[in-house]
């Protein structure tokens, strides 16, 4: 390579060194890093092959449903109510097993059930011109309320023989992996293909970056925000379907305050709040370093009412170093 090779191919270098070193993931993997090592020096226990196949089962629920809520929030928008429709799939899919359906159509109409509460959510928010706040919230406790009415307090059991093959969804595993593991990396793949490698992701971002633009470039911004809603339901369905075939019961509180976790997940990973931002690396990192905190904060004995405190704080200040960074480059 001659010296003028040299020289045009060293900033190409120092470019690609920057944008590596500007990359949110790059930042949000670097923490998970420094966690798991930090937890494994203090906590042994932590990185036993047990505790990690235990942690990976754990996350992967909330991770599933993340998946959905990153699209939202890509749009700019926020789903209030994937924890109550967790639990109102929960208990609805073994209600209908229960009745005799078998594990394929109830689970399909607890998923139909789900996805119609995402439309509504959906024609809320664009038809009606409410805040996504507003009929999210609503759907929170209808949800929640329909659960209880379907229980009546009491939890759902023996809706199928113990050795049916629908409990190895969430309690079995493939290849020494959990299957709600697979499961969320298998949705995280399609979610990351759809959002960078399609133009419905495209113009998912492009909703989020500047909806009114959007509209005027002539997308159906309408129809994407309805699809999203629809999207972030089902996978809160599918959340609650899988834990149900984990637990091997359904009760109503299932799901319960996982909206919680779910957008903070979200927002650890580098999804903004405000829309336009997000990769799904980022939130399938986010909703790894939720669980490792959570365990870790066990593993070292803190009482669990702190629990809350420490997530919260992370949060704070996982969006402060994301405008941080924000305010640093732009300066540059």
């Amino acid at each position: 390579m001659s010296a003028a090779d040299k020289t045009a191919a060293a900033p190409g270098q120092k470019s690609f060194l920057g944008r590596m070193l500007r990359s949110r993931e790059t930042g949000i993997i670097s923490a998970l890093a420094i966690m798991v090592v930090g937890l494994s020096f203090f906590a042994p226990d932590f990185a036993s092959p047990n505790n990690m196949l235990n942690d990976a089962r754990n996350f992967s629920f909330v991770g599933i449903v993340v998946l959905g809520q990153a699209m939202v929030m890509i749009t700019g928008g926020i789903d209030l109510s994937v924890g109550s429709v967790w639990g109102l799939a929960a208990v609805s899919s073994a209600a209908f097993m229960n009745l005799g359906f078998g594990p394929i159509l109830g689970c399909t109409l607890a998923l139909l059930i789900s996805a119609a509460i995402g439309l509504f959510n959906g024609l809320c928010v664009t038809k009606l011109r409410m805040p996504p706040f507003v009929p999210t919230l609503a759907t929170m406790s209808i949800a929640r309320a329909l659960a209880l009415v379907i229980t009546r307090g009491h939890s759902i059991d023996g809706f199928l023989p113990d050795d049916s093959i629908f409990f190895n969804l969430g309690g079995g595993q493939t290849f020494g992996l959990p299957n709600p593991f697979i499961v969320f990396v298998v949705l995280s793949v399609i979610a990351g293909i759809a959002l960078s490698r399609t133009v419905y992701g495209r113009q998912l971002y492009a909703i989020g970056g500047n909806e009114r633009a959007a509209r005027l470039t002539g997308l159906e911004v309408d129809r994407l925000k309805i699809s999203v809603y629809v999207i972030s339901a089902v996978t809160a369905g599918i959340a609650g379907i899988i834990e149900v075939s984990y637990l091997s019961s359904a009760i109503s509180n299932q799901g319960l305050g996982k909206e919680l976790s779910v957008i903070a997940a979200a927002v650890i990973g580098g999804t903004a709040l405000t829309g336009g931002e997000g990769t799904i690396l980022g939130v399938f990192v986010g909703a790894v370093i939720l669980e490792v905190l959570r365990n870790g904060l066990v593993l070292l004995g803190t009482d669990a009412y702190w629990q809350g405190v420490f997530v919260g704080s992370v949060i704070v200040l996982a969006v402060f170093i994301d405008q941080l960074r924000k305010g640093f480059w732009r300066t540059r």
